[in-house]
C-alpha cells in the first residue's frame, strides 16, 4: 500500500522544486525526507497497536508477521528514496569541491596580498600562487572526471561509500608535498643565479626533508594497509560492513554507526595539527622542503600505529550463545514445540550501521532446513525485536521435531556459530 501511495504521487508531482518522485537530483532529497516521515509515522501507529486489519487483529503471532511485513516494505521504500538521494547528492558534490578549491586559491591570494603590505612581492609568493592554481587545475579535472562518483572526493570514499579516514589523511599530505614540491620547482624556473639555483635544490635534500617524507611514507602506507586488513577481515567474516548510502563529513570521526572513534578521531586531529605545522614552516621557509621536526614526526608514527591497531580491534563475529523457548506471562513452562517463539540470545547480531528497518528485515535465522526472517516489532523511537543481544522468532510447522541447529544470518551477511536445540511434538 506504501509502495502504490508512492507511485501514485510521483505520478501526480512535476519535476521541479517539489518533486518527491526521487527520479530527478532535484526532487530526491524531498522524497526521501517524504518517505522516511510517513515511515516513522506508520512505526509508532503500529507500536500504538492501531491500524492493525480485523482479520488479523485477533492473533498475536498473525499481527506481528502482518506489522513485520508492511513495514519492511515501508522500509525498503525509504531506502530506495535514500539511495536515490546519495546518487543525486554524489552527482551534485564534485561542483562543490571544485568551488571549495578555487575558493582555497582565492583565500591564498588574499593573504599573500596582505603580508606583501609593506613587505613587498616576492617570487616566493607568485610560485605559491602559481603552484596553487596548478592544483587546482589538476583536482577540477580530476573533479570532473569523476564527476558521478563525489568530484574530488572520489579518491577518499571507500567501498562502503563512506569517507576513508586513512585516504583521506594520507591524501592531504600528498597534496601538500606536491604543493611544496610545485613552489620550489616555480621558484628554481624563476632564480637567475647559480648560487640561488643551488641553495634551492639543496632544499630538496633527504636531511632537510626527512621528517615530512618519513609522515608521507607512513601515512599512505597506512591507507594502503588499512584497505587490506578491512577487505580481508570482511571476506573472513570477522568484520561485519554495511554500505552507506552516501558519505558525510562524519565518517571521517566516527564508526559505521556513528559513534566518535577515538583511534579515528586522534588520528585527524594530530595529521590536522601537523599539517598546519608544516605549511607555517613551508611559508616561512619556502626555499625548502618542510623540515618537520623528528619529535612531530614521531607522534605522526604513534598516531598513525593506533589508528591501525584500532582497526584490528574493530569488528567481531556475531555469536549466539543461548537459545530458550520464549514465554509470556502466564504461559507454562515446557519444552520447544513447533509454532512456539525462541529467543536466540548471543552478541553481534546487528552490525554497525544497520540499524536502519530495511536492513534489520536482512536478519535470517536458519533452524535446521527452514529459513525464517527475524520479525520486526515496533516500539516507540524504534524496535524491540531484533536487536544487538536477542531476537525472537517462530518455530515453523515445516521444521522436524528432533535436535536441529540454529544459525542467524547477519544483514551484512555474516553467519554465526550453530546453536543445537531440541525441537518436540
Amino acid at each position: 500500500m506504501a509502495v502504490q501511495e508512492a507511485r501514485d504521487g510521483a505520478g501526480a508531482a512535476a519535476h521541479a522544486g517539489g518533486c518527491t518522485c526521487g527520479d530527478c537530483p532535484h526532487g530526491a532529497r524531498t522524497g526521501h525526507r517524504r518517505a522516511v516521515a510517513e515511515f516513522l509515522s506508520k512505526r509508532d501507529e503500529f507500536a500504538a497497536g492501531q491500524g492493525l486489519p480485523a482479520a488479523v487483529a485477533h492473533s498475536v503471532s498473525a499481527s506481528r508477521q502482518w506489522v513485520s511485513e508492511e513495514l519492511t516494505q515501508s522500509a525498503e521504500l525509504v531506502a530506495a528514496r535514500g539511495r536515490a538521494e546519495g546518487e543525486a547528492w554524489l552527482a551534485r558534490l564534485w561542483g562543490w569541491t571544485v568551488s571549495t578549491v578555487w575558493a582555497a586559491v582565492v583565500a591564498l591570494l588574499l593573504a599573500q596580498a596582505l603580508t606583501a603590505i609593506g613587505a613587498g612581492w616576492s617570487t616566493a609568493r607568485t610560485a605559491g600562487l602559481l603552484s596553487a592554481v596548478v592544483v587546482a587545475g589538476a583536482l577540477t579535472a580530476a573533479s570532473w572526471f569523476h564527476r558521478a562518483r563525489g568530484g574530488a572526493l572520489a579518491p577518499v570514499i571507500g567501498e562502503d561509500n563512506r569517507l576513508s579516514t586513512s585516504r583521506a589523511v594520507a591524501t592531504a599530505w600528498v597534496l601538500f608535498v606536491g604543493y611544496a614540491v610545485l613552489v620550489l620547482a616555480g621558484r628554481l624556473a624563476a632564480a637567475s643565479s647559480h648560487a640561488e639555483r643551488d641553495a634551492l635544490l639543496s632544499g630538496l635534500d633527504l636531511a632537510r626533508g626527512a621528517g615530512v617524507v618519513t609522515v608521507l611514507a607512513v601515512v599512505c602506507g597506512i591507507a594502503v594497509l588499512v584497505r587490506r586488513v578491512v577487505g580481508l577481515r570482511v571476506l573472513g567474516q570477522r568484520l561485519q560492513k554495511v554500505r552507506a548510502h552516501r558519505p558525510r563529513a562524519a565518517d571521517l570521526l566516527t564508526d559505521d554507526a556513528g559513534r566518535g572513534a577515538f583511534s579515528d578521531i586522534q588520528y585527524v586531529v594530530i595529521s590536522a595539527v601537523s599539517l598546519v605545522f608544516a605549511a607555517v614552516r613551508l611559508a616561512r621557509r619556502p626555499d625548502q622542503l618542510p623540515d618537520l621536526p623528528w619529535g612531530l614526526a614521531v607522534v605522526m608514527l604513534v598516531s598513525a600505529l593506533t589508528y591501525l591497531a584500532g582497526k584490528y580491534a574493530d569488528g567481531g563475529r556475531p555469536v549466539i550463545l543461548s537459545v530458550v523457548r520464549a514465554r509470556e506471562a502466564g504461559d507454562l513452562d515446557a519444552p520447544i514445540r513447533t509454532g512456539d517463539d525462541i529467543e536466540i540470545r548471543g552478541a553481534g547480531f546487528v552490525p554497525p550501521g544497520a540499524q536502519a528497518a530495511d536492513r534489520l528485515s536482512r536478519m535470517v535465522v536458519r533452524i535446521g532446513a527452514v529459513n525464517v526472517h527475524v520479525p520486526l516489532v515496533p516500539v516507540t523511537g524504534g524496535f524491540s525485536n531484533p536487536t544487538d543481544a536477542a531476537l525472537t522468532v517462530p518455530v515453523p510447522a515445516d521444521v522436524e521435531p528432533g535436535r536441529v541447529e540454529v544459525q542467524l544470518v547477519t544483514a551484512a551477511g555474516v553467519e554465526t556459530n550453530r546453536y543445537a536445540i531440541d525441537v518436540t511434538e
